[in-house]
């Protein structure tokens, strides 16, 4: 198989213009000429490859900014030799187009396989959080950024992936991005990876897609179209609309956010989860509950990250998987050290007991004697086994409110078929008739709390009220706003039925400061992963789930990083006087009690029960009900096993370094702002451009308009950035304009912060290598000894990536031509070549420099392959140690397999072995080096001789 001639980085010309290497892939296997083992398919030396994929931006003058992908099968590509790299005299103040055009070349070439230390830690608009840095620097450690993010709710998440997908782009690894999260969450996670990290991501919802349907050509292939998407899992699981469209994508990273939506082997999300697995490089999961509690579903979660990590899915250990998962919780020591005050000790979750009313006790004494009695009643259960879970369900509608009870039983009635079920029913009925709202003790103490917490028409206070039934958040909705004297646009409501859009649009209108909603009667559909905490730090469980974990997700929606205020939890529990009731005190008391302290000694709940999913917890619950066990006994007799409580409970040693390790990144500027500012200076980009020395505002040109299309469209909508952007470097004055516009509609700042990752900085980039002439370098005058080059070299792997990245300064005697000691960016300093420089504009004889290029080329070439046999070595030991994890475990997977079974599981083995070696033999290093001569530096007093002489 022929190696890959085009290096990211690399220049070529095609169609008679001039591109850069932006990545480059190999196409896919021709059918027919692949070796056959055993009628699969696999690597050999029959093999053909129609070339390579390679998508390139334009550097010439008519493609000049230009996305393109070329395919070398069907174009012509010439790659551009170093050798005839043509030097010309740089007549620019302080040289500066020299030193520009040398940074800009330092900013695009990816950082190498090897270099596993954060590069981008402290360039966002963030708190520097070595904890949240902690998942990048375990994605960054393997073979591939593949792993589970379990952080219990509310630690940061969303900024913890957006650090692994920022250090992905630094390193070339990030062009194409999937986020998946659910539908409620898109508006958020975008807003949070563009405002923090400059990372735009265009957002596939109902109201997107029909933009996108409008604007791209019918047929294509949406995910082609545009690099950097997010969408929810509802949406993308729809295989008539969009399975033949992911079938055939390749991403850089997927991300998918509450991964534990994808465990059960027949789920349409659990195949999508699988697809996306095999078609990404990175996979991120993240989930605060990871796991159902069943050891072999987790595996199966587990070896889409890895496939040889888990050799029997019924053992295996936390070592196992250390290298792929991550979970801490707030109490875990570096999260608690070094929060601080920037996330307030969460207050007691308060019990508030309601009476019931008279109308009410009639109720409970129905339900106790005839509905919950079971064989102690007369004439036995109203209900037959198979539906002896259908009281419990009766009650708590019934703790929810009467409301939900009569819609309960109404729904009921249409389907029963048994008289005596049918007349027990038309009872509740008719007392649930009975119930007025001035009869609901919950009602009356919901409002009374309101008032007591300072919710009113001329007060800010704000609080979110939970509720499971939806015909209770209903009522709540129409009921209470007249009694707190509130306009009804100062409540809203948010459970399931709403769309996608509708949902994003209210969590928004709840999260502005300058918005009149006062409270928000919401469902358990806001209980996972929704920031609730901007502008609230009070909630109400208007009804408590029968779920430890539902609980803790309710609270997590208050009590996240970036809470201002000490969270405080209310809980409305109604009590009965009616012997034997099993009123609030029997189940929701006990739970929201048992949930507090769990909360405070282990610093997540989910584990307690061993069941770890919400609906399962509150089955079992009710099942050891209908036993006649307690609430104590059901937790107690219900303990977790001992390995998965563990991983619940987190997983991995403290770390033994106070933060994560940095990456070599080279520099020749001192700071982002500096290279932006000289680049504007010198390149004249910007006309009537304002800078006060804290924000730049200027009339983007065209292509950098085109470039802003991939922007939130309501953040280029709000503040219309295509007719005037304003942009800065002040990390103060951005973060303040970010808490600015938490408080308006807009939600977007009308400043945006500059980081490495903006697109104007990818822009300026651009132009900047753009502006030296087609495979030309600078000659530039400093304060060397003698005439030095400037040279770049890359090895690569069969993917494109870079596993080698040196950068030499070449000089010496003609005849003794060498690469010096230090790496280039060293010696740049050295020469002082920085903005204080001098440039005489002194004419040179640049024929004799000339003669001189290719002999510093081959010097360059031959230290590289000197030095092969050295960057092999820290290229393969880690692929080298996991062929050796991959035999063990192949062996130990089928040292456990019956006889039987032998053949099947032997050949499904055997093809997993196969696809991660084919994935080793591409990380390895492969194919000569690119080199490419950057610039020459030479003495302040040279003449022509001394050039010939190298410059001694």
């Amino acid at each position: 198989m022929t190696e890959s001639p085009y290096p990211p980085g690399a220049r070529i010309e095609v169609r008679d213009a001039e591109w850069i290497v932006r990545t480059c892939t190999p196409t896919p296997i021709i059918p027919g000429t692949e070796e056959i083992r055993d009628g699969r398919p696999v690597p050999g030396t029959g093999e053909m490859r129609d070339g390579y994929r390679i998508t390139a931006v334009g550097a010439s003058e008519f493609v000049r900014d230009e996305d393109a992908v070329f395919f070398s099968g069907i174009e012509t590509v010439e790659r551009m030799r170093p050798e005839d790299t043509i030097l010309e005299q740089d007549e620019t103040p302080r040289f500066a187009k020299s030193r520009l055009f040398l940074e800009a070349v330092l900013r695009r070439t990816p950082l190498p396989q090897t270099e596993k230390g954060l590069a981008l830690a402290d360039r966002f608009l963030l708190d520097p959080l070595p904890y949240q840095q902690r998942p990048a620097e375990l994605a960054l450690k393997g073979l591939r950024p593949r792993i589970l993010l379990a952080d219990v709710v509310g630690l940061g998440k969303t900024l913890e992936i957006g650090l692994i997908l920022a250090e992905l782009i630094r390193r070339g690894r990030g062009d194409r991005i999937l986020v998946v999260t659910p539908q409620q969450v898109l508006e958020q996670f975008q807003h949070e990876l563009w405002t923090r990290f400059s990372i735009p991501l265009i957002r596939l919802d109902s109201v997107g897609i029909e933009r996108i349907q409008r604007e791209i050509p019918a047929g294509r292939n949406p995910f082609t179209y545009y690099k950097r998407i997010i969408v929810s899992i509802d949406t993308l699981k729809n295989e008539g609309k969009y399975g033949q469209h992911l079938e055939k994508m390749r991403w850089d990273a997927v991300v998918i956010d509450e991964s534990h939506n994808l465990i059960g082997e027949t789920s349409l999300r659990n195949k999508l989860a699988k697809l996306l697995a095999r078609n990404t490089e990175a996979l991120l999961l993240a989930s605060a509950t990871p796991h159902n509690g069943d050891s072999k579903s987790f595996a199966e979660l587990i070896r889409m990250l890895d496939p040889a990590a888990i050799a029997d899915e019924t053992r295996y250990s936390a070592q196992d998987i250390g290298h792929l998962y991550l979970r801490r919780t707030k109490i875990s020591p570096e999260v608690r050290d070094q929060m601080g005050s920037k996330w307030p000790d969460r207050g007691p979750s308060v019990p508030v007991r309601c009476a019931a009313t008279a109308a009410e006790e009639k109720i409970f004494e129905e339900l106790t004697q005839v509905w919950l009695a079971g064989d102690q009643r007369a004439g036995g259960p109203v209900v037959d086994a198979k539906n002896r879970l259908f009281p419990y369900t009766l009650l708590k509608a019934f703790l929810s409110s009467h409301v939900a009870l009569a819609s309960t039983v109404g729904k009921r009635l249409k389907n029963a078929k048994e008289s005596r079920e049918i007349d027990a029913l038309k009872v509740l009925q008719g007392l649930a008739a009975q119930v007025t709202d001035d009869d609901s003790a919950k009602l009356a103490a919901l409002v009374g709390r309101l008032r007591e917490i300072g919710v009113g028409s001329r007060r800010d206070t704000r609080v979110v009220v939970f509720s499971e039934s939806v015909p209770t958040l209903e009522w709540l909705k129409k009921t209470v706003p007249a009694r707190l004297g509130l306009k009804d646009d100062a409540v809203e409501i948010m459970h399931g039925g709403f769309s996608d859009t509708q949902q994003q649009e209210i969590v928004e209108r709840f999260s502005l400061a300058d918005s009149k909603v006062r409270v928000l009667f919401t469902g358990d559909v806001a209980s996972e992963g929704v920031n609730l905490h901007r502008q609230c730090h009070q909630m109400i469980h208007y009804d408590v789930p029968w779920s430890l974990i539902r609980i803790e997700q309710r609270n997590g929606r208050i009590d996240r990083y970036g809470q201002e205020h000490q969270p405080q939890f209310k809980a409305l529990i109604l009590t009965s006087e009616v012997e034997g009731a099993k009123d609030d005190r029997t189940v929701a008391e006990k739970l929201l009690d048992k949930e507090a302290t769990a909360h405070r000694s282990l610093g997540t709940a989910e584990a307690v029960t061993g069941e770890y999913r919400a609906e399962r917890e509150e089955r079992r619950l009710i099942q050891d009900l209908l036993e006649g066990r307690t609430v104590e006994e059901s937790l107690e007799s219900n303990a977790p096993d001992d390995f998965l409580a563990g991983l619940m409970a987190g997983v991995g040693e403290e770390p033994e370094n106070p933060e994560p390790p940095r990456a070599n990144v080279p520099r020749l500027f001192d700071s982002t702002e500096a290279f932006v500012q000289e680049s504007i200076r010198t390149l004249k980009l910007l006309d009537e451009l304002d800078d006060d020395g804290e924000m730049l505002a200027f009339e983007p040109p065209k292509d950098l308009i085109h470039r802003l299309s991939v922007l939130p469209s309501s953040y280029l909508r709000t503040h219309d950035i295509r007719k005037r952007m304003k942009v800065t470097f002040n990390r103060a004055l951005a973060q303040r304009k970010l808490d600015e516009a938490r408080k308006t509609k807009t939600m977007w700042p009308d400043i945006a912060y500059l980081s490495d990752l903006h697109p104007m900085v990818d822009w300026l980039t651009d132009k900047v290598l753009v502006r030296l002439g087609r495979q030309k370098a600078p000659v530039i005058t400093a304060e060397v000894d003698g005439t030095t080059f400037l040279i770049q070299g890359i090895y690569s792997n069969k993917r494109g990536q870079p596993t080698v990245v040196e950068w030499m300064a070449v000089s010496g005697p003609l005849e003794a031509l060498a690469v010096q000691d230090g790496e280039m960016v060293e010696v740049l300093k050295a020469a002082k070549v920085d903005s204080k420089m001098i440039n005489t504009g002194r004419r040179l004889d640049l024929e004799p420099l000339q003669q001189l290029v290719k002999p510093a080329v081959e010097a360059a070439r031959t230290h590289l392959e000197k030095r092969r046999a050295l960057y092999d070595t820290e290229v393969v030991a880690p692929l080298d140690a996991y062929r050796a994890q991959l035999s063990e475990w192949r062996q130990l997977t089928l040292d456990g397999v019956h006889v039987s079974q032998r053949g099947r599981k032997e050949a499904d083995v055997r093809e997993t072995v196969d696809e991660q070696q084919r994935l080793l033999d591409s990380l390895q290093t492969t194919g000569e080096p690119l080199l490419r001569v950057l610039a020459v530096l030479i003495p302040q007093a040279s003449d022509s001789d001394a050039i010939k002489q190298g410059g001694h």
